[in-house]
């Protein structure tokens, strides 16, 4: 094979493999979309049924009591995909961003087409110059991981409160140790998907 066709035959692959991992991205966004969908819909059923029980005392603690660890776990699950996605996600945007620096030293010559592939010298800032981000832990609050994370927390910290009444805790110590509860689960989440992404490197 000459020069060549051995250019023409990798610039086949490249933008083969750049439409894969762009399919790769789309699939992964739709798939974190569906799932929170699905979470969110759930406890929004969940919140509609306690309204019904909500005016019968007998049937509250046991509507509470089938629905709430349900809840916390499809939560939980959601939420332990949703990372994995993210982790896929940037992977696909690494590697995208890797072939679209080939096109810019390639191909643009002294245009800037591709040049945020270059950002600050390549790796994981070009990845955050693709969304037009900052790099930072900050970033990682607006992720979906991050939205379904701090669900759970407030349903887990509910969990304690209800807890904490149920064996004779006063309500403002009930409510107290719900909201720590809260917090603590978000954080240990948090860090979880910082720990995970690889963009924020480790």
């Amino acid at each position: 094979m000459d020069e060549d066709a051995r250019q023409q035959a990798l610039l086949t692959a490249v933008t083969t493999e750049h439409f894969v991992l762009q399919t790769s991205r789309s699939a992964t966004i739709a798939e974190s979309v569906g799932r929170a969908t699905i979470f969110m819909s759930m406890l929004s059923a969940g919140l509609i049924g306690l309204g019904f029980v909500s005016s019968s005392g007998h049937l509250l603690r046991p509507y509470l009591g089938a629905v709430l660890p349900t809840l916390v776990i499809t939560g939980l699950l959601t939420y332990a995909r949703l990372v994995e996605s993210m982790v896929e996600n940037e992977v696909d945007l690494q590697r995208i961003q890797r072939i679209r620096a080939w096109y810019h030293h390639r191909f643009a010559g002294d245009l800037d087409f591709f040049v945020d592939a270059l950002a600050q010298g390549g790796g994981k800032r070009a990845e955050w110059a693709a969304v037009g981000s900052q790099p930072g832990r900050v970033q990682m609050l607006l992720t979906t991981a991050a939205l379904v994370g701090a669900v759970n927390a407030l349903l887990i910290g509910l969990g304690a409160t209800l807890l904490s009444g149920v064996f004779g805790a006063a309500p403002g110590l009930a409510i107290a140790v719900g909201v720590v509860v809260a917090l603590a689960a978000f954080a240990v989440q948090i860090v979880h998907i910082n720990r995970a992404s690889i963009s924020l490197g480790r």
